[in-house]
């Protein structure tokens, strides 16, 4: 990555994130996003969501490199305001594919979302979702009772789909993990991991009665009928992070962290 790109630099509205930016404007040159060749993200994983799916949204993807002005910031490097040039210049450079998730809700309409992290379904009252889990066209689970079920990226295999018990899939895996969220029926059903290139497809049973909203990372959906989840190929992001704290040795890392 060259360090003579030009270069976009975003902030969070959170207070340190915009203290950052201030120290940063200070000392280096930056360019608005529209004229950037890639950009610098600081704030949070949330931050960092917001902005791939803004360049998602607006179909001019960048690369990002984010240092972590929030709390978790599992997909950010470390803040620091110096040498930032040759942090950029060693920038190791990840590949994202994220999901897409097509809706159709109880009352006819149609929503197509991308996701990075994951698509999840949940139920939106007490009553437990009912679902019908189809792979490929073909019906796997002909009832999943349920809290909910996602289906995860490796990037997003550490997130929501750890917290569900769901499995860490290494990057550049090809594969992406099937999760349910406090399944009842079947009792000793677990999840599935699978081939990216496979469609996830979701009828809900009975959803006037049992409510169920579809949600692709932070934008929601609700009260929908059926959702299909694939990979999108067509739209791969690009992550960029310092050596020595890459995305891909985070995210093995994370099955000895107890």
């Amino acid at each position: 990555m060259s360090s003579g790109q030009r270069r976009a630099l975003l902030a969070s509205p959170a207070e340190n994130a915009r203290e950052a930016e201030a120290l940063l404007r200070s000392q280096y040159d930056f360019v608005p996003l529209e004229e950037a060749d890639m950009v610098i993200a600081l704030g949070g994983d949330g931050f960092m969501l917001q902005t791939l799916h803004h360049m998602l949204e607006h179909r001019r993807i960048l690369p990002v490199f984010g240092m972590n002005r929030g709390t978790v910031g599992f997909l950010m490097n470390e803040w620091r305001r110096d040498v930032l040039n040759e942090r950029i210049e060693k920038a190791k450079s990840f590949k994202v594919n994220p999901l897409r998730m097509t809706v159709d809700t109880v009352d006819g309409e149609q929503f197509s979302i991308p996701a990075i992290n994951e698509v999840s379904l949940l139920r939106e009252t007490r009553q437990t979702a009912k679902l019908v889990v189809q792979v490929n066209g073909r019906t796997m689970l002909p009832e999943l009772v349920c809290d909910g079920v996602l289906v995860a990226t490796p990037a997003g295999s550490t997130a929501y789909n750890l917290s569900a018990q769901g499995p860490i899939l290494p990057l550049g895996s090809g594969m992406i993990a099937l999760t349910p969220i406090s399944p009842f029926r079947p009792r000793r059903w677990r999840g599935a991991i699978l081939p990216e290139k496979m469609s996830v497809r979701f009828e809900v049973l009975d959803p006037v009665k049992r409510p169920v909203s579809a949600v692709a990372d932070q934008r929601e959906v609700r009260d929908v009928a059926r959702v299909e989840v694939t990979i999108d190929r067509g739209t791969p992001l690009t992550l960029l992070f310092d050596p020595e704290h890459a995305l891909d040795d985070r995210i093995a890392m994370e099955q000895f962290i107890s």
